[in-house]
């Protein structure tokens, strides 16, 4: 019988490779048909009625492309929809969300030191965020306030980052990051499949029917294509953080993913203001690089703080003074700090994992419930037992670590 593991793994690969073609195909037709529409030359008085056209050349042929605002005299038969794009992208994450964090919720959505949930309260958590990010942020844009899209993006982006953090408080890291890309990305595909494709049909049902269309609905649908527009880069970026560690795991993490969609919006306000012929804005690529430095500086901050509080030093003195202290020591820096350091000397290994030094007294100390968590109770660490700690050292951590908290 085939190995049910290794099947698993081509499953999640297969899935994966759906999810990275999806996404290409849907964030490549929005880029186009965004940079199109504001391309277009609208100051020709075009005999077809159209509102205005621009010719294009690719593929050794050239293109000659014409929007109307309502639609030609004689409707097409050959519509083509763009939206399925849009639901394979959000249906394969959906599935990834399924296969990686929810089958494998101990390992990569929980974390006990953050909160001790079940994986089922995990589970729940994560559906009923993504829900709630639609369902409120649909509410808002139907009201008052959602009328003026400068405040309404303002507002969004708050509710964001509020995200942002609550994420942290609930996953790991790297689910918080991931969850936030859901998030969004759930907002996003939402607004194509409740509101633009339906907006679209009851257009084209009024011009079969002989009927004018109401103009609210292209309104409507414009809005939430703009709103499409400056979330896809965030979305990439923090769909890509969950590999790398400098993204997630930090205490900043919420901090990061917040500059990120301020990032999203200074890139793609340069293009926008290009395509539409306004002028070609570079400082917002200097901006932009401010935020990934301070960005680069959050990940790494926290290795270089110096905790030199009274409560520390209490601890330091209270570890310190337990039972098992001096073996302890010994075993983690010979088992640890290879990596847990402050120059790690472990091959591939350029920075101290999620920002935690194990090469000193006091790091260690600052650290002592996720050692005894992590390679006392559990075998969590080292990954894979690299190091090849024995079953009697992590013995010694916890016999350690609870005679230093008992009481």
């Amino acid at each position: 019988m085939y190995d049910l593991a290794a099947m698993g793994a081509w499953l999640e690969f297969a899935v994966r490779w759906l999810h990275v073609i999806t996404a290409i195909a849907w964030i490549g037709s929005s880029f186009y048909f965004i940079a199109l529409d504001l391309g277009l030359h609208r100051d020709r008085n075009l005999a077809s009625g159209a509102d205005g056209e621009e010719w294009q050349v690719h593929g050794g042929g050239f293109y000659h492309i014409q929007k109307y605002l309502v639609a030609p005299d004689q409707m097409p038969g050959d519509l083509i929809w763009f939206k399925w794009e849009s639901y394979a992208t959000w249906l394969s994450g959906f599935a990834m969300l399924w296969l990686v964090y929810y089958l494998g919720a101990e390992f990569y959505l929980i974390d006990p030191n953050i909160a001790d949930l079940a994986p089922w309260q995990a589970i729940l958590i994560s559906m009923g965020s993504l829900g709630f990010g639609w369902l409120a942020y649909d509410r808002i844009c139907k009201t008052k306030f959602g009328e003026n899209n400068n405040r309404l993006m303002v507002l969004l982006f708050v509710i964001l980052v509020g995200m942002a953090w609550f994420y942290t408080q609930v996953f790991t890291g790297r689910a918080a990051m991931l969850h936030l890309g859901a998030f969004t990305a759930t907002i996003m595909s939402g607004n194509v499949f409740f509101i633009i494709m339906p907006n679209q049909r009851i257009v084209i049902a009024d011009l079969i029917a002989g009927r004018i269309p109401d103009a609210k609905y292209g309104k409507i649908a414009k809005q939430r294509s703009t709103h499409n527009n400056y979330l896809t880069l965030p979305v990439v970026f923090l769909m890509l953080s969950n590999h790398y560690p400098l993204a997630f795991g930090t205490q900043y993490t919420w901090l990061i993913a917040s500059l990120v969609f301020l990032m999203g919006v200074t890139i793609r306000h340069f293009f926008n203001t290009m395509h539409a012929r306004k002028g070609t804005p570079y400082w917002t690529w200097a901006v932009t690089a401010v935020l990934f430095i301070i960005i680069m500086w959050l990940s790494t901050a926290p290795m270089f703080q110096a905790d030199k509080s009274e409560e520390a030093q209490a601890g330091l003195v209270q570890f310190a003074q337990a039972e098992g202290w001096e073996e302890v020591h010994d075993i983690i820096l010979g088992r640890c700090s290879m990596c847990h350091a402050e120059e790690p000397f472990y091959e591939g290994i350029l920075w101290a994992p999620k920002g935690v030094r194990l090469d000193t007294e006091a790091q260690i100390v600052r650290n002592a419930r996720a050692v005894y968590l992590q390679a006392g109770l559990s075998h969590a660490m080292p990954p894979a037992n690299l190091s090849y700690i024995e079953d009697e050292e992590r013995a010694a951590i916890v016999k350690w670590y609870e005679a230093a908290t008992k009481g």
